[in-house]
């Protein structure tokens, strides 16, 4: 086994998005700032209402998939497909939007902490249309493992530990996602598997810990190394982190707001398609 060191940071810039939601953007701050498979990814955090109330109103997407996880809080998902979700603490929401989906995303509290993280996962050319798709993975339904006293909630992919295959909420992508929010207790110790064929990411957003040697930088996506295992240990106040990593997809990013397609032809064609009320047709 190799151990995965660290080999970049990408520090969570302060911006807004939606009607005026305040986040932290690590992937996607630019184009150049990605991730294979990974476009982007924002954490939300504040017990000031005003940083939140607005939420997202209805919008378009098309070609890729959003992963929303809710450590705190509670939000409504609904599309014009007629899903409607309710994320609420622990849970999480996984839209494809494939050739096309206008959805909106808007609290619904008035006041205390809501706090999450939304990840932008790409889709091959093969499948950018395919149909959309929409669902909600509530929180019993994501499953828990102890590893030597630390937590690990598996919202997405495969982790082999010792004899045992444990198995995510979400599986069957292309990508071969993994999404993992890992709780090490104060001083305590993993190691877990990470394919080598896939692109990581750590990203520390509560206590301290360190990858190998290497503390993790606070609400920053900490890059991995090439190997095929993470080594942990968090520090006195033990740490809360997520562990990110998927197949890269090797084809060119060609992105206009909220499309993400391959060619700018196609960008062009999904812009007309919007206007014209075709983008979900």
């Amino acid at each position: 086994m190799t151990d995965r060191l660290l080999k970049q940071v990408i520090a969570g810039a302060e911006t807004s998005d939606g009607a005026g939601v305040r986040i932290k953007r690590s992937l996607g701050q630019t184009p150049a700032i990605r991730l294979d498979p990974f476009l982007m990814l924002d954490e939300f955090g504040s017990a000031d209402a005003a940083d939140y109330i607005a939420g997202f109103p209805s919008h378009p997407h098309r070609g890729f998939e959003t992963v929303t996880y809710m450590i705190e809080g509670h939000m409504l998902h609904q599309d014009h497909l007629g899903n409607r979700g309710e994320l609420r603490n622990g849970g999480v929401q996984w839209m494809t939007a494939g050739r096309g989906i206008i959805h909106s995303e808007m609290p619904q509290q008035e006041e205390g902490t809501m706090r999450g993280f939304q990840l932008w996962l790409n889709l091959p050319a093969a499948e950018k249309m395919t149909d959309a798709g929409y669902r909600d993975i509530q929180p019993e339904q994501i499953p828990s493992i102890n590893v030597g006293g630390s937590q690990i909630k598996l919202i997405a992919g495969t982790l082999v530990l010792g004899d045992t295959v444990h198995r995510g909420a979400e599986s069957g992508r292309s990508t071969q996602p993994i999404y993992a929010d890992l709780h090490l207790e104060p001083g305590g110790q993993v190691t877990l598997p990470v394919p080598e064929t896939h692109n990581g990411l750590l990203y520390l957003y509560e206590g301290e810990a360190s990858l190998g040697d290497a503390p993790l930088r606070l609400s920053a996506a900490n890059i991995l190394g090439n190997g095929n295992q993470i080594r942990l240990t968090a520090g006195t106040s033990g740490a809360r982190l997520l562990l990110i990593a998927g197949k890269p997809i090797g084809e060119p990013v060609v992105q206009y707001g909220p499309f993400v397609m391959n060619t700018s032809e196609e960008i062009e064609q999904a812009l007309r398609d919007y206007r014209d009320g075709k983008l979900t047709a």
